[in-house]
C-alpha cells in the first residue's frame, strides 16, 4: 500500500511487518473418530490425524514416541473436510456451482450452533435410546418383557419394571436439565445480536431453500412457545417478562464507543483511526445506525453523537497527544528522515482494492442487527469493540488505518491475552454498505479444519484501472492467512469497528470443530468392576442352568408326588420345561447382577464431586477459584495414585517473572537471594535463614541506594519504588559513567534494546504523571520492558509504524521495519529498527544456545566465555536466562531481504515455511550484547506439598522445557532433591544406539540390574517408595534416544530405583510421552499437573489430568479432570479426596455385591424344596423393594459420608495414602470375601427358619396357622433386611447420627411397609401376614439369632484383625481416640502443621523499611480498570524455551543508539565487589563437581566452545540450523 499523509502533515511509512507461523502440533490417536463423524455431517468425506493436545509451545523433533507423534508439516496436521470451497461477492455463480434449479451447488452449514443433545421432538426417544445403551439397563428390560409372559412366573409385570422406570426417569430428569441448559445457553448466543449487511444479493445461498424436517421443528418449536406462554399466563404471570437481552440490544440505541472515558487506556488502541479522523470532515463517516452495545459496560455514558458524525474523544496517545508528546524528538525525527533519504529510496508496494470503482450500486444495502443465527456464508458484518465473533471470518478493513485489530481469545483456547490480526491490504478501503456492493471478488479457501493456528486461502478479482475504465482489468490475488481470520468465540478488542466476510458457519467453524475432542477417561475401578459383574453373571448363569436342568428332570421323573398334585407341566416335555425355568430363574435371581448398583455409583460420584468443589480450603481467593471438578466419574482414581507428572513453570512456580540479573558486556550485575540459590545452600550445610536474613537486609539497603541513585541521574517520572525487582547499585554507578565511557553506553545500548526488541503493548493510567504498564503474551518479556523503565528508557507507546521511548528524560521515536516473531522452533525474535542516523540495526533476543550459535565467527572470544559463565551462574540461581545480540544491516541488503520476506508472506503455499527461512537468512552474523536473568518463583507450599505428596509414597516427576541447572536448583528448593542424593545426570556423547545402551547398562549395573524382562514383572508388582539416594536429571535429546522402543524398558527401570526424576528441555509430546511409558509400563496410575497449552498432552494422557489456573490461560484446565488454583492444593485434593473417595467406593461396591448374594442365594435354597419350578419365597414387592428401599440408604450414605479419618489427620499422616497406591481397598480377593460372607449368611438366614418351619406348625392367637409361604417369607425377609444393614453399618467407619438414623429406618421400613401392604385385601394371599408373623414370639426370637449368628463371623474377624493385626488406619485411629491429634484443631486443614520454615525468594526480595501496597493486594473495588491481561499464549510462546519472547502480531519499535562493534576492552568495574556475584560464584565453586563429574556438562563449557555455523552461501540462502562445536 502507498504511503499517505496524516492529518499532522508527518509522513506515515508504510505498515509494520509482521509475521506468524501456524504452530506445530501433535497428533494423536484420540478424538480421530468424534471429528470423523463430525465432518462426514457435513458430507466432506474425510477423515482427522489430529487430536488437540497441545499448543505452538511444542519444541518439535520430528520423532515417533510409541503414537505420539510430532508434525513438521503444517498441513499434516489439518482435519481435511473435504474439498475446499469458492465464495463468491457479487458475482453471479459460475454454471458448474449451480444445480438443474439455479441454486448453489454447495449448501453450507447454518451458522445456528445446537450443543443440546436433544430437541423437544426427539428428547424421550433419543435419550431411550442412549440409555439402553447400558447393557445393564439392556438386560433388565428383556427381564421386564420376559415378566409380561405368564409362562414365566411372573406375578406383576407392572411392579417390575419399577425399578428400571425409576432409573431411567432419574436419568431422563438429569440428562434433560442438563440439556435445557445447554439450550438455554445456545438460544442466547444463537440470538446474539451482529451488523448484517442486509438488502444484498448473497449468491452464495438461497433463503428458500429451507427442508421439511426445519419447517417441521420450527413449526413444533412455535407450538411449544405458544403452550408456554399460556401456561405461564394460567399460572398468573400477567406482568410483562420484557425483551429477552439480544432483543433489548437489537432495539435500544448503541452507545458509541468513543462517548465512554475508560480508567485506564491502552497505548496500542488509543489513537483515532485515520479514517475516523477523516471521517470528521463529514465525507467518509460509516454510515450505519447507532445500535446498543450487546455487552455494555458499568459507567458508560450515552452521548447523542453515533458512529456517522466521526465525532469521538481520545483515549490514551490520540493524534493530537501523540504530536504533543513528540515535540521534544522533532530534532531527531527530522535527522531521522534526512538520514532515510540519504540512504536511498525505500521501496514500497501498492496494493489494489477489491472496490470496482466504476460498478454502478443501488446503495439499498445496509448494515442493519440481526442475529447470530441469519448470518451465512458470503455475507458481510460489522463487529464492534467487545462484540464476539459470530462465525469465522476474513478482516477487509479495521478502524485503524493498518488494518491492525486485537482479538481476545479466551472463548476459543481459555487464554487471556490479546492478539493481532490484519485487514487484507485489497480490502483497506471498505468501508462502508456502498463499498461493499462494489466490492467483486471470490474466496478460495481450503475446506474446514480444526486447527486453530492454521489456514489458507487467497482472494482473486480484477484490479480495474482508474484511467480505463472500459478495459477488463488485471487478475490479482492476495493470500489469506489465519493472520487475517477472526474466529467465532473470539471477543474484539481496542479496535472500534471491524468489516469482514463470513468464510465458515456453525458446525464447520474452527470452535466447533474443536469441542468435545478431550478424551473420555473411566476410572480403574470402573473397568475392574466390569469383570466382577461379569463373574456374577457367570454364576447367574449357573444359577438358572442347574435350574431348568433339575426341574426338567423333576417333572419328568414317575412315581413322584408331582403326579397327584400337578396337572402336567407348561411345556409338555422336560426340554421345553426346563427352557421355561431357565427364563423363570433369570428373572427371580436378577439381583445377582444389580441395576441399582450403577445408579448408587453415579449418586456416590456426583456427590463426591460436589464436596471437592465445596471445600473452601482449595479455593483460590486471588482468581476466585475453586477446585473445580470437570470429570466427575474418576473421584476414586485420586486415591489410587502412584506418579505425579508436573510441569515447573507456572506450576511449581508463580510464572509471575522478576527481572533479577544482567550481564552486559561481560559485567554481572543484580542482587538477588533465590529459593533455588537457599536450595544449594542448604545441601552445603549452611544457615539458610541465616544467610538469606543477611541477603534480605544488604539487598533493602542496595534498593534504597538504586532508587536514589536512579533520581539522580534521571528524575524518571515513570519509576515506582514498588515495582522495582532489578536491585544493582553498581549497574546504575555504570550508567553515570563510574567504569567508564565505554562501559556506560554498553549500559544504555542493552537497556535500550530490551526497550525496542518486544511485542508488548502499553498501558497506562492516568495521572500526573500517567503510570505506565505493560501487557504482553509472556511475563518474560513484560519484565524486560518494566526493567528497561525503570532504569530510565521507558517505551510509551507507539505510532502508526514506530514506537516513542522515553530515553532519560527525551522522548524518541524510532521506525521498526520489521518484527520476527517467535515460535517454539525458532527460540527467538527479533525487530529491525531504523536508527536516527539512518542506519539499520536487527536486535534479537533468544535461548543462549541459539544466539551462541548464531554470533558472528571469530569475534568476541573473551566477552563469550564471560557471559556464558554468567548465564550459567544465573541458571544455578533458579533463574531463566536469555541472550541479547544485534546485527547491523546495510540498505541495499535489508531491501534485498524485506524483497524476499514480502514474496514470503504473500505465498498462498507453504507461507509458514518460507517466512521461516527467509527470517533465518537475517539472523546471523549477530554480535552479543549480554543477558539477562528472571526469576519465577515458587508458589506458596510447594516445597511441604512436595514432601507431604513423598511422605505419602507418591513419585513425583518434573517435565519442564527448562535447562538442566535452572531445573537442577528448583529440585533443590522446592525438597525434590536433597544433599544425601546422588545425582545421576544421563547424558549421552553421541546417538548411537551403541552409547544409550552403554549409558543405562552403566548406572543400572549401580542397582544391580540389567533391565530384564523378570525385572519389570517384578517392578510392576512393587509399589513401594524407592530408597532416597538417587535421583536422575536427563534433557530432551537423550530423552528421545531413551524413548525408543529398545530402550524404554531400561530407562524404566533405571527411574523407578530413583526416588526424583527430572526431565529438561522437553517437548509437549515428550511429556506425553513419559506419561505413557510409566502409566502402561508399570501399570499404576499416573496424575499429570500442568497450568500451560503445551501441558495438556500429558494432562489427556494421565489417568488424572489437572490444570492449574495460573499465568498461561485456561487450556490447561479446559482439558483437565480437575482445575485448582494453586499446586498446594493438590496435597488436599488426593490425600483427603482422593483417599476418602477410594475408600468410600471400594467398600460400597464390596457391600452391595454381599446384600444381593444374601438375598440371591436365600431363594436359591428355596428352590431346592420346590424341585426349582420358580415359585416365589417372598412376596414379590419384597424382591423390587430389596434394593429400591430397604437396604439402599445405607448403602449410598457410607459412600458419600463414611469417614475413617478426618482431613487434617489425613494430612498429618500421608502414609495413610499408601494403602490406596498399592490398591488394596478395593481388590479382586476382597471381592470374594464379601461374596462367601453373603453366601454364609445366606444359608443362616434361610435354614434357620426352615428347622422352625420344618419341625411343626404354631398357630395365631385366632387359631390359624403360621405355616403358609407367605409367613415363612416373612420371617425370613425382615431377618435378612436387619442382617444386611447391621452389616453395612459394622463395615462403616463413621458411626455418627445420621447413619444410625439410615440404618434404623431401613430396617422399619420392611416393618412398616409389610404391616400397611398385608393390611388390605388387595395384597391376595399376602393379606394379614404381618399381624399373624409379627404376633408371634418365634418371629422376634428368630431374627435375633439370625442376626446373631449370621454377624458373629465377621465380628470375630474384624475384631482379631483390629487387635492382633492391625492396620496404620487402625493404630491411627486409636491414637485419634486418645487425643494425641488435638494439636491440629489449631491448624489450617489445607496442610500439615509445619516444623520448620526458611526464607523464601519472595520474602528476601522485599524491603525492611517501607511497606509498599502493589496494584495486585488491591481490592476489587480499589483496582483500576485494566483492558484484558496480556499473558503468553499457547500458540506461538513455549515459556520452557528460555526465551522471553513471543509470537503475537504486536510490532515492537525501537529507538536507536549508536553500535558499539567491541566490548572487550578492559573494564574498571570487574573490580568492584560484587556480593551476589561473588556469594554465588564460591558455592559454585564448591559444589560444582557433586552432580556434574565434569566440565562437559555446564552450559558455559558448552557455550564458549559453540561457533555459529549459519554463514552465508554464495547464494545468500541460509544453510541448514546446527551448532557444531571445537
Amino acid at each position: 500500500m502507498a504511503a499517505r499523509p496524516s492529518p499532522g502533515g508527518r509522513h506515515v511509512s508504510t505498515p509494520i511487518n509482521r509475521m506468524r507461523w501456524a504452530t506445530q502440533r501433535v497428533t494423536g490417536s484420540s478424538g480421530h473418530h468424534k471429528r470423523r463423524r463430525i465432518l462426514d455431517r457435513f458430507h466432506r468425506g474425510s477423515a482427522s490425524t489430529e487430536k488437540k493436545r497441545e499448543s505452538g509451545g511444542t519444541d518439535s523433533d520430528g520423532s515417533h514416541l510409541d503414537g505420539i507423534q510430532e508434525e513438521n508439516e503444517a498441513a499434516e496436521d489439518r482435519v481435511s473436510g473435504g474439498p475446499g470451497r469458492r465464495i463468491f461477492f457479487n458475482i453471479p455463480l459460475p454454471d458448474d456451482a449451480k444445480d438443474e434449479d439455479g441454486r448453489p451447488v454447495t449448501k453450507f452449514e447454518r451458522n445456528k450452533v445446537r450443543t443440546a443433545k436433544y430437541t423437544p421432538i426427539t428428547f424421550i426417544p433419543k435419550n431411550l435410546w442412549l440409555q439402553f445403551h447400558n447393557p445393564p439397563n439392556a438386560y433388565f428390560l428383556l427381564l421386564i418383557i420376559l415378566t409380561i409372559f405368564p409362562i414365566f412366573g411372573a406375578s406383576n409385570p407392572g411392579l417390575t419394571s419399577v425399578p428400571l422406570i425409576v432409573i431411567l426417569l432419574a436419568t431422563a430428569i438429569k440428562d434433560a436439565i442438563e440439556d435445557w441448559r445447554r439450550t438455554v445457553l445456545d438460544n442466547e448466543l444463537n440470538n446474539s445480536p451482529v451488523h448484517r449487511l442486509v438488502d444484498y444479493n448473497n449468491v452464495n445461498s438461497s433463503e428458500d431453500d429451507i427442508s421439511l424436517w426445519r419447517r417441521f421443528k420450527k413449526a413444533n418449536t412455535r407450538g411449544i412457545k405458544y403452550l408456554w406462554k399460556r401456561w405461564e399466563s394460567i399460572r398468573g404471570k400477567k406482568s410483562d417478562p420484557g425483551k429477552s437481552y439480544a432483543e433489548r440490544a437489537l432495539d435500544e440505541p448503541r452507545q458509541s464507543l468513543d462517548t465512554t472515558a475508560p480508567a485506564r487506556t491502552s497505548m496500542a488502541s488509543s489513537r483515532p483511526s485515520f479514517h475516523s479522523v477523516r471521517s470528521q470532515l463529514g465525507e467518509d463517516g460509516i454510515q450505519m445506525r447507532p445500535v446498543q452495545s450487546p455487552r455494555p459496560r458499568d459507567g458508560d455514558v450515552t452521548r447523542e453523537e453515533d458512529v456517522e458524525t466521526g465525532h469521538h474523544s481520545s483515549n490514551g496517545f490520540s493524534f493530537d497527544e501523540s504530536d504533543q508528546a513528540r515535540q521534544g524528538a522533532n530534532g531527531s525525527h527530522q535527522a531521522a528522515e534526512k538520514d532515510q533519504r540519504r540512504s536511498g529510496p525505500v521501496f514500497t508496494r501498492t496494493y489494489g482494492s477489491l472496490i470496482d470503482p466504476f460498478k454502478q450500486v443501488s446503495e439499498k444495502a445496509k448494515f442493519k442487527p440481526d442475529y447470530w443465527k441469519s448470518v451465512q456464508v458470503g455475507d458481510f458484518v460489522r463487529i464492534f469493540n467487545e462484540d464476539q465473533i459470530p462465525a469465522d471470518v476474513v478482516i477487509l478493513s479495521t478502524s485503524d488505518p493498518d488494518g491492525a485489530c486485537y482479538v481476545e481469545t479466551k472463548n476459543l483456547d481459555g487464554e487471556t491475552n490479546l492478539k493481532v490480526r490484519q485487514a487484507l491490504h485489497s480490502g483497506r478501503k471498505m468501508k462502508h454498505s456502498r463499498d461493499c456492493e462494489r466490492a467483486e471478488f471470490i474466496i478460495e479457501s481450503e475446506p474446514p479444519h480444526a486447527n486453530l493456528y492454521q489456514y489458507s486461502g487467497v482472494a482473486r478479482w480484477k484490479q480495474r484501472d482508474a484511467g480505463k475504465p472500459e478495459a477488463d482489468g488485471m487478475e490479482m490475488a492476495e493470500p489469506i492467512s489465519i493472520n487475517n481470520i477472526l474466529l467465532r468465540g473470539c471477543s474484539l478488542r481496542n479496535t472500534e469497528w471491524v468489516l469482514a466476510v463470513v468464510i465458515f458457519t456453525g458446525q464447520e467453524t474452527k470452535i466447533m470443530l474443536n469441542s468435545g475432542i478431550t478424551p473420555s477417561k473411566r476410572s480403574r475401578i470402573t473397568r475392574e468392576l466390569n469383570w466382577n459383574i461379569l463373574y456374577n453373571f457367570c454364576i447367574l448363569m449357573g444359577m438358572c442352568i442347574v435350574s431348568g436342568i433339575v426341574e426338567g428332570v423333576a417333572f419328568e421323573a414317575a412315581n413322584s408326588s408331582i403326579d397327584y398334585f400337578e396337572f402336567g407341566s407348561i411345556g409338555g416335555r422336560p426340554s421345553l420345561d426346563g427352557l421355561i425355568t431357565f427364563w423363570t430363574m433369570l428373572i427371580l435371581f436378577q439381583n445377582l447382577v444389580p441395576i441399582s448398583l450403577y445408579i448408587t455409583i453415579e449418586i456416590i460420584r456426583t456427590a463426591q464431586a460436589f464436596f471437592i468443589y465445596s471445600d473452601t480450603f482449595m479455593y483460590y481467593e486471588k482468581l476466585d477459584y475453586p477446585c473445580t471438578p470437570k470429570s466427575w466419574n474418576i473421584s476414586d482414581d485420586l486415591g489410587q495414585i502412584e506418579y505425579i507428572f508436573s510441569d515447573k513453570t507456572g506450576t511449581l512456580t508463580q510464572n509471575v517473572m522478576e527481572f533479577k540479573k544482567c550481564t552486559i558486556n561481560g559485567v554481572p550485575y543484580g542482587e538477588a537471594y533465590t529459593e533455588a540459590q537457599a536450595g544449594m545452600q542448604k545441601r552445603q550445610g549452611v544457615d539458610v535463614e541465616e544467610e538469606g536474613a543477611k541477603a534480605h537486609k544488604q539487598i533493602a539497603l542496595d534498593r534504597v541506594k538504586m532508587l536514589e541513585d536512579l533520581r539522580q541521574i534521571h528524575p524518571n517520572p515513570y519509576l515506582l519504588d514498588e515495582a522495582l525487582t532489578f536491585v544493582a547499585p553498581d549497574f546504575v554507578a555504570d550508567l553515570s559513567g563510574a567504569a567508564g565511557e565505554e562501559q556506560q553506553k554498553a549500559n544504555e545500548h542493552f537497556m535500550l534494546a530490551l526497550s525496542l526488541c518486544h511485542t508488548v503493548i502499553t498501558e497506562r493510567t492516568p495521572g500526573n504523571p500517567p503510570k505506565i504498564e505493560f501487557k504482553a503474551q509472556s511475563p518474560d518479556e513484560a519484565a524486560l520492558v518494566a526493567t528497561a523503565r525503570d532504569c530510565g528508557f521507558t517505551v510509551l507507546g507507539r505510532s502508526s509504524d514506530g514506537i516513542l521511548v522515553n530515553v532519560m528524560g527525551e522522548d524518541k521515536e524510532y521506525k521498526v521495519l520489521n518484527t520476527l516473531e517467535f515460535n517454539s522452533s525458532r527460540k527467538r525474535m527479533s525487530a529491525i529498527i531504523r536508527m536516527p542516523d539512518g542506519r539499520i540495526i536487527l536486535f534479537c533476543k533468544g535461548a543462549d544456545s541459539v544466539i551462541y550459535s548464531r554470533l558472528r565467527r571469530g569475534e568476541q572470544p573473551q566477552l563469550r566465555k564471560d557471559t556464558a559463565e554468567h548465564l550459567e551462574m544465573f541458571a544455578r540461581e533458579g533463574l531463566r536466562t536469555l541472550c541479547i545480540a544485534q546485527r547491523e544491516l546495510g540498505e541495499e541488503e535489508y531491501q534485498i531481504w524485506n524483497k524476499d520476506h514480502d514474496l514470503a508472506a504473500e505465498a498462498i503455499e507453504g507461507r509458514e515455511e518460507k517466512l521461516e527461512t527467509v527470517s533465518d537468512a537475517i539472523e546471523r552474523e549477530l554480535t552479543l550484547l549480554g543477558g539477562t536473568a528472571i526469576e519465577d518463583r515458587l508458589q506458596d507450599g510447594v516445597p511441604d506439598t512436595i514432601a507431604l505428596l513423598s511422605d505419602a509414597g507418591i513419585k513425583l516427576w518434573v517435565l519442564t522445557g527448562d535447562k538442566v541447572e535452572t531445573a537442577i536448583n528448583i529440585g533443590f528448593s522446592c525438597n525434590l532433591l536433597d544433599n544425601d542424593m546422588d545425582l545421576i545426570v544421563f547424558k549421552v556423547e553421541d546417538e548411537s544406539p551403541e552409547s544409550v545402551s552403554s549409558e543405562l547398562e552403566k548406572h543400572l549395573r549401580v542397582f544391580g540390574m540389567t533391565g530384564s524382562d523378570a525385572e519389570l514383572k517384578a517392578a510392576r508388582k512393587d509399589h513401594g517408595p524407592p530408597g532416597p539416594g538417587h535421583a536422575i536429571v536427563i534433557d530432551g535429546d537423550a530423552l528421545k534416544l531413551v524413548l525408543e522402543d529398545e530402550f524404554r524398558q531400561m530407562f524404566l527401570l533405571l527411574c523407578k530405583q530413583c526416588k526424583s526424576v527430572l526431565c529438561c528441555r522437553v517437548s509437549p509430546s515428550q511429556k506425553a510421552a513419559v506419561v505413557e511409558m510409566v502409566k502402561t509400563g508399570l501399570d499404576v496410575m499416573t496424575l499429570s499437573i500442568g497450568d500451560g497449552a503445551n501441558d495438556v498432552a500429558m494432562i489427556q494422557e494421565a489417568d488424572v489430568g489437572v490444570g492449574i489456573a495460573g499465568e498461561e490461560g485456561r487450556q490447561a484446565v479446559m482439558t483437565s479432570d480437575y482445575a485448582i488454583g494453586q499446586f498446594r492444593f493438590l496435597q488436599r485434593l488426593v490425600l483427603v479426596h482422593g483417599r476418602w473417595s477410594y475408600r468410600r467406593l471400594g467398600e460400597t461396591i464390596a457391600n452391595f455385591f454381599y446384600k444381593n448374594i444374601v438375598w440371591t442365594w436365600i431363594l436359591f435354597w428355596y428352590q431346592i424344596y420346590c424341585n426349582f419350578d420358580g415359585t416365589y419365597l417372598f412376596d414379590y414387592t419384597y424382591v423390587l423393594l430389596y434394593n429400591l428401599a430397604f437396604t439402599s440408604l445405607p448403602i449410598i450414605f457410607m459412600g458419600i459420608l463414611d469417614q475413617d479419618v478426618s482431613d487434617k489427620v489425613s494430612l498429618a499422616v500421608p502414609q495413610l495414602y499408601r494403602r490406596g497406591v498399592e490398591r488394596k481397598e478395593w481388590t479382586q480377593p476382597k471381592f470374594w470375601m464379601y461374596m462367601f460372607d453373603g453366601l454364609y449368611q445366606s444359608v443362616i438366614c434361610y435354614f434357620l427358619p426352615y428347622l422352625l418351619f420344618s419341625s411343626g406348625a404354631f398357630l395365631t392367637s385366632s387359631g390359624l396357622d403360621v405355616t403358609a409361604r407367605e409367613e415363612m417369607g416373612v420371617y425370613i425377609a425382615n431377618a435378612t433386611v436387619v442382617v444386611v444393614n447391621v452389616y453395612i453399618l459394622m463395615n462403616t467407619y463413621r458411626w455418627d447420627w445420621l447413619m444410625l438414623l439410615l440404618s434404623a429406618l431401613s430396617v422399619l421400613l420392611i416393618w412398616f411397609w409389610t404391616g400397611v401392604y398385608t393390611s388390605f385385601t388387595t395384597a391376595d394371599y399376602f393379606y394379614k401376614a404381618a399381624s399373624e408373623s409379627y404376633g408371634q414370639l418365634t418371629f422376634w426370637a428368630l431374627s435375633l439369632l439370625l442376626v446373631l449368628i449370621s454377624l458373629i463371623p465377621r465380628f470375630t474377624v474384624k475384631s482379631f484383625q483390629k487387635i492382633f493385626r492391625p492396620r496404620d488406619i487402625d493404630i491411627v485411629r486409636e491414637q485419634v481416640r486418645l487425643g494425641k491429634f488435638k494439636y491440629l484443631d489449631n491448624n489450617a486443614a489445607y496442610g500439615p502443621p509445619s516444623t520448620s520454615s526458611s526464607p523464601t525468594a519472595s520474602d528476601l526480595s522485599k524491603p525492611i523499611e517501607p511497606d509498599y501496597r502493589r496494584n495486585d493486594d488491591l481490592a476489587d473495588d480499589e483496582r483500576p480498570i485494566y483492558p484484558p491481561s496480556m499473558t503468553q499464549t499457547s500458540t506461538t510462546h513455549n515459556p520452557r524455551s528460555q526465551n522471553g519472547s513471543d509470537g503475537t502480531d504486536y510490532t515492537g519499535h525501537s529507538i536507536g543508539q549508536p553500535v558499539r562493534q567491541s566490548f572487550e576492552r578492559p573494564r574498571a568495574s570487574l573490580d568492584r565487589p560484587r556480593p551476589s556475584f561473588d556469594r554465588m560464584r564460591h558455592s559454585m565453586d564448591k559444589i560444582r563437581q557433586s552432580f556434574e563429574g565434569s566440565n562437559e556438562f555446564t552450559s558455559a563449557a558448552l557455550l564458549t566452545r559453540m561457533e555459529s555455523s549459519y554463514s552465508q552461501t554464495p547464494s545468500g540462502h541460509p544453510l541448514r540450523d546446527s551448532a557444531s562445536y571445537q
